[in-house]
């Protein structure tokens, strides 16, 4: 039993974690206070926590020195600390899926391929890449069916070749990709009439359905025809060729991907994407927190981005 007069405190110890602790004088200007069931001594204020640290750092933006500072330690300390923390997730993977894939890149050492269902919002799997491939994508699919989940569709970011991949699994390329694709093709400010039109067509891609899109892609293909099939010749007409090779490049895009752009309205019921804007917002929020900690090694920034896909998986 304790003494009734003891004076007690609202600060658990360190050891045992018990809170009836009191005062216990002062040391280089720190609080001591000793725990009366323990009868251990300890320094009160903040004190040091692994994973603590881990969550600040990760999820709260702060950098080493603005950690060193609030905890009164030396940076080589906070990252040292930081170093120890192992983190482990048990990701919970739903029986079915509509997943979104794509790839980002962190300067030019890795690329980041991540698999997100879009349902649920959550990571279902990711890959540290050299260079984005087609195998890859299969690789990284391969793996979500072998842990058993039924990928019921797949939105992609209309990468040459990769549709072809997935025969059996409805395929949509992303709308916002493919205007995209048309504007480097013919710039935001196309000078030359049909240009001007097909641009406008592509940007109304949302707004349509497959069949309204191809008569008018088909419109407006009878319409410059003549336009489009212009040739330029050298001095002795030896050799010729297209005069519009841009154009012609952005109406094949969209002649080619039009099977793949409209899935989405084909499996109504599957509540496919038509685009893999909610990924992109995914890796935007991932550079966010890691443009807050410059000067990264290689190692510590696959440990940070490890962290931040696998917290997402969670949710």
């Amino acid at each position: 039993m304790f003494a009734r007069n003891q004076r007690y405190e609202s600060k658990n110890c360190p050891f045992c974690s018990d809170k009836h602790t009191k005062k216990n004088g002062r040391k280089l200007g720190k609080q001591q206070y000793q725990c009366l069931a323990c009868r251990r001594q300890f320094l009160g204020g903040k004190r040091l926590n692994n994973q603590t640290l881990w969550t600040e750092y990760i999820q709260g933006k702060q950098t080493y020195q603005q950690l060193a500072d609030k905890y009164h330690c030396s940076l080589k300390t906070i990252q040292r600390r930081l170093d120890k923390v192992s983190v482990e997730y048990q990701i919970k993977r739903p029986n079915t899926a509509n997943i979104i894939i794509d790839t980002t890149y962190f300067g030019r050492k890795f690329g980041l391929m991540v698999f997100m269902d879009n349902t649920t919002r959550t990571v279902l799997y990711y890959a540290v890449v050299g260079h984005e491939t087609n195998s890859a994508y299969q690789q990284g699919v391969n793996h979500l069916v072998s842990l058993g989940v039924d990928i019921q569709s797949i939105t992609c970011d209309g990468r040459r070749g990769l549709r072809t991949v997935f025969i059996k699994t409805p395929c949509q390329i992303c709308q916002f990709h493919q205007i995209q694709i048309v504007t480097r093709y013919l710039t935001r400010r196309p000078k030359n009439i049909a240009s001007i039109e097909l641009r406008q067509l592509a940007l109304t891609l949302t707004q349509l359905d497959k069949t309204d899109f191809i008569e008018r892609l088909d419109h407006w293909y009878l319409t410059h025809e003549d336009y489009l099939n212009e040739r330029s010749a050298n001095e002795d007409n030896s050799r010729t060729w297209y005069t519009h090779k841009r154009l012609r490049s952005a109406y094949r895009s969209l002649r080619t991907n039009s099977d793949w752009l409209f899935t989405y309205q084909e499996y109504k019921h599957l509540d496919i994407p038509n685009t893999t804007n909610s990924l992109e917002g995914l890796f935007s929020e991932l550079k966010r927190q890691l443009h807050s900690h410059h000067g990264l090694s290689e190692y510590r920034k696959l440990r940070f981005i490890k962290d931040f896909l696998l917290s997402k998986s969670l949710k």
